[in-house]
């Protein structure tokens, strides 16, 4: 039984569990949008959305719990620096899930996330 238990497996163990958290943070820190499933958006939204709100208080302490998340230098930089300064005035509810309809391959759920700020963009 799964009594008191909070996050969902995902099929994966706990390092792949992280490690594909934190490749999908990395995305949407650099894209501001991801397609993803819509377990895997849900599981990620809420370490996301902390993230942000360790963004807006820009202190060295808050850069290192970013690192641990994020790896790269430059994302963490624009996630404080682009990113955070965006919300200043906002408590909270930082990211946007969209459902998309199923896959074309195994039929799971897709979903978009992205920033509630996002503005799309037709690219050629």
């Amino acid at each position: 039984m799964r009594h008191n238990q909070s996050n969902k497996k995902l099929g994966r163990n706990s390092s792949h569990r992280r490690a594909m958290f934190r490749n999908q943070l990395a995305s949407l820190i650099e894209n501001e949008r991801i397609v993803t499933t819509l377990a895997k958006a849900k599981a990620l939204r809420p370490i996301a959305e902390k993230l942000v709100t360790q963004g807006k208080q820009d202190s060295v302490h808050s850069r290192r719990l970013a690192a641990r998340w994020v790896a790269d230098r430059s994302l963490i930089r624009k996630l404080f620096t682009e990113i955070a300064p965006r919300f200043s005035d906002r408590p909270g509810g930082y990211l946007r899930i969209t459902k998309i309809g199923p896959r074309h391959g195994d039929g799971a759920e897709e979903a978009v996330i992205e920033f509630v700020d996002y503005e799309f963009s037709a690219e050629a």
